[in-house]
């Protein structure tokens, strides 16, 4: 970090076993990203309700990064999830700055080849030839009862029980 790690509490004072957990979290940010400016960690208790709540503000080229999480019982586990949350937030920033960019892959199609309205199911089939079941709950966009044979789908496909099965059933 270009400028020193700065910690400040309210409503509660910081041991030094606390800092030092801080500044450990800390230094291992450095490994995930080289190229932090600043590091400002909050820790705040909020007494009425026995919460402690870990705000981090990071600072690095051209962005602030912020992480603010639900308060939690327990400072430690407060501290440790801010700081998975904050390299997280650090690796996304640098793999952006880096033009490395996630491709998802498209959801497959098929066509509805049978429907069985009175019982909540039907069947799709892939263009390879294969037969999918879907039911009437992981229908996304349409209300099943308006569906007919013949219809474009993407969906989600997932093992069931007897084979495979649409998780999600979306119409083109």
């Amino acid at each position: 970090m270009i400028l020193p790690l700065q910690i400040t509490s309210r409503n509660l004072e910081l041991t030094e076993a606390i800092k030092a957990d801080i500044r450990e979290h800390a230094e291992k940010l450095d490994k995930y990203y080289d190229r932090i400016m600043s590091c400002r960690v909050t820790v705040e208790a909020l007494p009425k309700r026995s919460l402690y709540n870990v705000h981090i503000d990071i600072t690095v080229p051209g962005v602030e990064l912020v992480v603010k999480l639900d308060p939690n019982t327990d400072l430690y586990l407060s501290i440790r999830d801010a700081f998975h949350d904050a390299r997280r937030k650090l690796e996304d920033f640098a793999r952006r700055q880096r033009g490395d960019v996630k491709h998802h892959e498209e959801m497959p199609h098929a066509r509805i080849s049978a429907l069985f309205s009175d019982k909540g199911y039907g069947f799709l089939t892939t263009p390879d030839g294969r037969e999918v079941y879907f039911h009437e709950h992981s229908v996304l966009n349409h209300k099943f009862k308006q569906l007919e044979i013949g219809i474009e789908v993407r969906f989600a496909e997932e093992m069931g029980e007897k084979g495979p099965q649409a998780s999600s059933v979306t119409v083109i």
